[in-house]
């Protein structure tokens, strides 16, 4: 809006009333007339050169103000600068010189757009215009800018490892349910996806998203769909769908079992597999949701989360990452295709420069990383050693580093024989997966290794730790993996993903961490007991105002 803005003062003895009195006077003698007229269109022109020229400078001067009000707005409004966005208005005015003329600056916004409007004032000097008994003459400028995001996509990354159980769960389902409720209530036009990444030791990717992975070491234990991710994937910010990745085995690499020279039944408590033991759970609750906006979905899954197992912050931060990378689009239709995803996701994730869309990951945890065990790739699948009798159940193992015949150990009977135990029903080949699922790896070492080679304490503790280290390794160091979640952080608020963190109950290492991967502190909630439902209300209020617009 333009304008301008003019102050008359009236004087009886000014120019007005003294041409007045001027005329009169010549007008009363024949010889004055000509002189009359010429004066009075002398001064006319005068006049209106005058006039001209203060109309031009108050021209400039609006202009100057048009342009740089324009610009500056612009700048501020832009979604992509962290500036203070009046500062950024008012830095445009000093530089330009003409700070003083600045009026208003007022900022509106949201967690998806921005709306800066300012005006700005000058008085523009009038040089001629006083003849005139106009004394100012003001230049006026104003101007609107507004950046908004119509799309948003958001993944809810969140802690279920063990110490999560009883209130902490609880009071975590309540909070987050509270946020899918206030999210959706607002997106009338349905421009919002929320999906949910689960973790503990693992994140359980489920059947459906795993099938679109290179897996490898296929176990086949249903709703046991965990990839183990090399280092390597970590430097880059999404998970190739070609390179193969490992399942994890579904197998009880922790629980001890009797280690002494007597026989311990595979039956007994302390040699079976313990499926609470296993890092990537038999659980259809805990497995990834992939992106969706049915309300009652959203929360039916929330509610089910079970608390178990260890932390690794890093693997949920990972796979919350990579559903919101641009580089999934391509899986995301084929899961729009296939009915796993909505259609409307079709074109999904956006790219990350695209000026619609907006990116928000919402990390949670109430630990600090651990280290936990991985089962070694040679030993996940395929033919094992290990010989079963159909008859009795009773196992036995060929060792070739024995002398022949006798190389088939019998652990039940304390002995070897020539040939694979048969109670007389049969005898059947295992896998390695078969003997996963059915007994404890210590109980495989002690039993099948140990006692077979070792004859003392010395030796059978020797081949015992032989055949631990065989079955099962680290997957990496604490540091380590502090190191891979601040990539995956990193690499997040490198390509404009907001990153909000909440550390719930969560000791200082974590909550640390937590803090460093969080887009800014006023992103970082510190949370205990109900004040989780403040974070994720404080994180929700922001989304819940937005305007979507097309």
């Amino acid at each position: 809006m333009n304008g301008l803005g003019l102050k008359r003062k009236v004087n009886a003895d000014g120019l007005g009333n003294g041409l007045g009195r001027a005329a009169i006077r010549f007008g009363r003698t024949e010889s004055g007339a000509i002189t009359y007229f010429a004066l009075v269109l002398f001064l006319s022109m005068v006049m209106m050169g005058g006039l001209a020229v203060d109309l031009m400078k108050y021209e400039q001067t609006r202009t100057t103000l048009q342009h740089t009000l324009d610009r500056s707005t612009l700048a501020a409004a832009s979604l992509t600068q962290d500036l203070n966005p009046e500062s950024v208005v008012r830095d445009y005015f000093d530089a330009a010189g003409i700070l003083e003329t600045l009026t208003r600056v007022e900022v509106t916004h949201g967690l998806n757009f921005r709306h800066v409007i300012a005006d700005a004032e000058s008085d523009t000097g009038p040089l001629f215009l006083h003849m005139m008994g106009i004394d100012e003459l003001n230049a006026f400028g104003t101007s609107a800018a507004e950046q908004r995001i119509s799309n948003v996509e958001i993944v809810l990354v969140l802690d279920v490892s063990g110490s999560m159980s009883g209130s902490r769960l609880a009071n975590m389902k309540a909070a987050a349910s509270e946020f899918v409720d206030t999210l959706m209530k607002n997106d009338t036009e349905n421009r919002f996806s929320v999906a949910i990444v689960p973790y503990n030791a693992q994140v359980n990717l489920g059947a459906t998203l795993r099938g679109k992975y290179n897996a490898t070491h296929l176990h086949n234990v249903t709703n046991v769909n965990c990839l183990e991710l090399p280092s390597s994937v970590y430097a880059k910010i999404g998970v190739s769908r070609t390179l193969p990745l490992p399942m994890a085995a579904f197998a009880d690499t922790v629980s001890n079992t009797t280690r002494n020279t007597t026989y311990i039944s595979f039956s007994a408590s302390n040699a079976t597999m313990d499926p609470n033991q296993a890092f990537c759970r038999n659980n259809a609750a805990n497995i990834v949701r992939l992106p969706s906006n049915n309300v009652v979905q959203l929360k039916s899954q929330i509610n089910a989360l079970a608390a178990a197992g260890n932390t690794s912050i890093t693997l949920g931060m990972k796979w919350g990452l990579t559903l919101i990378e641009p580089g999934a689009r391509g899986m995301f239709n084929e899961l729009a295709n296939e009915g796993a995803i909505p259609t409307k996701y079709r074109g999904r994730p956006y790219d990350w420069t695209d000026q619609e869309a907006m990116k928000v990951i919402v990390l949670m945890t109430d630990g600090e990383h651990v280290s936990h065990n991985l089962t070694n790739d040679p030993v996940k699948t395929g033919t094992a050693p290990i010989w079963r009798s159909t008859g009795d159940n009773n196992y036995s193992i060929l060792h070739t580093t024995r002398a022949l015949p006798n190389q088939f150990w019998v652990p039940h009977l304390g002995q070897w024989q020539a040939t694979a135990w048969n109670s007389g029903a049969g005898v059947v080949r295992q896998n390695w997966q078969n003997i996963w699922a059915a007994q404890r790896q210590t109980w495989v070492a002690w039993q099948l290794y140990a006692r077979a080679l070792g004859t003392t304490d010395a030796t059978r503790n020797t081949q015992y730790n032989a055949a631990m280290n065989m079955f099962r390794s680290q997957n990496a160091s604490v540091n380590t993996m502090d190191t891979q979640l601040q990539q995956s952080c990193t690499l997040a608020k490198t390509n404009g993903v907001i990153v909000y963190g909440i550390a719930f109950e969560a000791p200082a290492l974590g909550a640390a961490e937590i803090a460093e991967c969080a887009s800014s502190p006023s992103h970082y909630f510190n949370a205990t007991g109900l004040q989780i439902t403040t974070a994720f209300r404080a994180i929700a209020s922001n989304i819940s105002q937005l305007r979507l617009t097309q």
